[in-house]
């Protein structure tokens, strides 16, 4: 169903106020900026604000639920015969090589990561988010396969992609935090993935493999 007048309206006053928002934050500081200078600064209410955004914190982070969402998106796309493991291995290195923002390899992205290091409150909602995304991706891991509800080897499997994709992410950041550019961290950081991925393969290299569909073997004999 295509998006009406008024739906529209509201998503691209939501996606201003974050935007003015987050680039206040970025020129100040997060804990230096106000959430009534942000009304000002978008022309809107404080209620208006907190109408599209409940907390402070949910200014900056207005794609929250779609970074949680990410590992399962990938494994609920992954392709036939792809692995979990496989299928976010290679979309880990994907973002890494197009400099995508899903894992914070963008140009400017120091400066954002130098504002959530300052912040108690951000670094804060960070273990949330985290803590939301391993659970989504167990989640993704026990559908896919038809797990019963108390096997835990979903949530087991999670957490070790998750943990290592949160490594690599904090090595990203401590580097790039010291001065580094993405470009001159990049061919050690694939490096370094292709290494905590291969440690995993032996493991649950074959998790979550997806068979291909009889549609799919019928047309391939075709």
């Amino acid at each position: 169903m295509s998006e009406g007048l008024r739906e529209r309206k509201k998503r691209e006053t939501r996606e201003r106020i974050s935007d003015i928002a987050t680039g206040l934050f970025l020129m100040r500081g997060f804990d230096n900026v106000t959430v009534a200078e942000v009304a000002r600064a978008a022309d809107v209410s404080v209620n208006t604000v907190f109408n599209y955004f409940p907390t402070k914190e949910d200014l900056l982070f207005d794609r929250q639920e779609e970074v949680e969402s990410l590992p399962g998106k990938v494994v609920r796309e992954r392709k036939p015969g792809e692995s979990a493991l496989e299928a976010l291995r290679r979309d880990f290195l994907d973002a890494l090589d197009t400099r995508h923002h899903r894992y914070g390899f963008h140009e400017g992205s120091d400066t954002f990561h130098r504002m959530l290091s300052a912040s108690p409150s951000l670094n804060a909602r960070l273990r949330e988010m985290d803590e939301a995304r391993e659970q989504s991706l167990a989640g993704t891991l026990a559908d896919e396969i038809d797990a019963d509800p108390d096997d835990l080897a979903p949530a087991f499997v999670a957490a070790q992609i998750c943990a290592v994709l949160r490594r690599l992410t904090s090595y990203a950041v401590q580097r790039m935090l010291a001065g580094e550019a993405v470009d001159a961290i990049a061919p050690d950081l694939r490096h370094r993935a292709h290494q905590a991925f291969d440690l995993l393969e032996s493991g649950i290299g074959d998790y979550g493999v997806r068979r291909e569909s009889a549609s799919q073997v019928t047309g391939s004999g075709n």
